[in-house]
Order: structure tokens, then sequence, then C-alpha cells
């Protein structure tokens, strides 16, 4: 009689560790109601005992939860139409808080986020949408993150995923990045050619003090022009060589004796002087002296 209430209290006891035993994970947590009251100690990871009809155990995930936000659409503050969407990082702080103060704290979350969402993108510009994110998601997590913390909810982090534009819109930056583009290409190349002409300006300074410079310039252009085998080089003549020419005494001049050179400018001479070859090759034709006159007997 003695065994068989042994073993009927231990298959009771059985019975009691099978329906009142629970397993909590290491990332979770478990919250225990008593009677509908909630037991302050949390229930660790590991092997949890609760008693069977009396208490109740809620696990609480405590992992970081990545939350999609649906793209809304919005208008800037400059009139702009634009569809945003986002994501949210939070996992939960308090498991007591996400239980009893909120009914559903994933739902509440992403209903916070929309309205967040909204509000952030009627505030702020099209041009703070597409380049200053960073203060935007700041600013997005410190307004989802205040009604958060009184549900047990820490808000890890909230990021603007993309943000769609009318295609009338995208066009329109298109054009305008492509002029600002045009105005830098025309600044440099403008801004180039003012250096240049700045040593351009230097170096004909340098070669009106040495005027042989110039010369050498000239034959070291046509040396560079001569080295492609395909092309062809005009030489011009130089002005000084047509000026030594004109100073220059002709022949005759120089092999009679006692005569003076001929002087540059003036009436041409009486006397006939012989052909002379101008500076294209060609001749030129003696000048000859008008016939003397005779006088007749009719004059008187």
């Amino acid at each position: 009689m003695a065994i068989g209430l042994l073993l009927a209290a231990l298959g009771l006891a059985a019975v009691w560790l099978a329906f009142g035993a629970r397993i909590v994970q290491q990332y979770e947590r478990g919250v225990v109601f008593r009677f509908g009251r909630v037991v302050e100690a949390l229930r660790g990871p590991g092997l949890a005992l609760i008693i069977p009809g009396v208490d109740r155990l809620r696990k609480v995930n405590m992992q970081i939860v990545t939350m999609p936000v649906p793209a809304q659409d919005g208008i800037t503050r400059d009139n702009v139409t634009v569809k945003v969407d986002a994501v949210v990082y939070f996992n939960v702080a308090d498991p007591v808080r996400a239980i009893v103060a909120v009914q559903d704290y994933h739902f509440a979350v992403l209903q916070v986020a929309q309205t967040s969402l909204r509000s952030v993108i009627g505030k702020s510009e099209l041009d703070d949408l597409l380049s200053n994110r960073e203060r935007l998601n700041q600013g997005l997590e410190l307004m989802i993150d205040s009604p958060a913390v009184g549900w047990g909810i820490h808000i890890d982090r909230v990021e603007i995923k993309d943000v769609a534009l009318p295609d009338s819109m995208k066009r329109s930056m298109s054009r305008q990045a492509e002029a600002e583009r045009e105005r830098r290409a025309r600044i440099i190349t403008a801004d180039g050619e003012f250096q240049a002409s700045e040593k351009l300006a230097q170096a004909a300074a340098r070669m009106a003090d040495t005027p042989t410079a110039l010369q050498l310039r000239l034959l070291q252009t046509v040396v560079e022009v001569a080295a492609e085998k395909n092309s062809t080089v005009v030489l011009p003549f130089p002005v000084e060589l047509l000026r030594f020419l004109e100073r220059s005494p002709t022949p005759q001049a120089a092999s009679e004796p006692g005569v003076p050179d001929r002087p540059v400018t003036g009436a041409p001479p009486a006397v006939e002087s012989a052909p002379q070859r101008d500076l294209l090759g060609g001749t030129v034709a003696a000048e000859r002296p008008a016939p003397a006159h005779t006088r007749t007997g009719h004059d008187v």
C-alpha cells in the first residue's frame, strides 16, 4: 500500500514537471504571470519551472528586429512629390513593459515609423533627402524613440533606403547637372587661357629684348613641323633680311672708286645703271636719263 502511494506521488510529480517545465532560449527572457499579476523576477535562459494552472509564462525575444517601413508618399518643403521608404532596427530593452505597456509592440513601432517618416518628408527639402541623409536619419530615430521608450523598446538605428522622384524631376535634375558641368568646364578653360596669356606675355617681353630668340624659336618650330614627313613646310622670309638687302650697295657702285654710295632715298640718278633684280627674282628696268634738248635756229 505504501509502495502504491509512493508510485502515485512520483507519477503526480512527473506530470507536474511535464506541465510546469518551460525551456527559455539564450536570446529570450520569460515573464511570469501568476493569477494575472506579473512576477517581478524574470526567467532567464535555461529550464524554468512554473506552477501549472497558476502561472503563465510569456517569452520575449531580445534580439534586434529589422523592420522595413513601406514607402510613404509625401510633399517636401519645396513642393516636390517624393516616395520615401526606410528601415528600422530595434530591440526589447524591458520585457515587462513590452508585454504590459503595449498590446503589440511590433505593430506600434511600425505605425510610429510611418508617421514619423511622413513628418520628416514634409519638413525637409529635396536636396536634404538626397544628400543630407545622416541628419535626417538621426532626427527620424529621435522621433521614433521618443514614444518607444515607454514601451520598453530601444531604437538602435533608422535608415532612409530610397527616394523615388517623378520622371519630370529626374529630367530637370539631369539638365541642371549638365549645365553645372558645362559651367565648370568653361571656367577651367578660361582660367587656362588666362594663365597661358600671362606666360605668352612674359615670353614676348623676353623675346623683345633679344630679337635673335625669335629667329631661334622660328627655326625650332620649323624643325618640329618638319618631323612629320607628310607635311608641307612654308618658311616665311625674314623682314630683317629684306631691310639688310635694301641698305646694301649695288655691285657697280662698289667697284667705281671715288663714287659715293647711292642713298636709299631721294631722286634717282641721271646716269644709266645696270639692271637690278628685285627680291622676288624679277628684273627691274634700268633707269635712263631724259634726252638733252638741242637748241635749233627756230629757238630764240
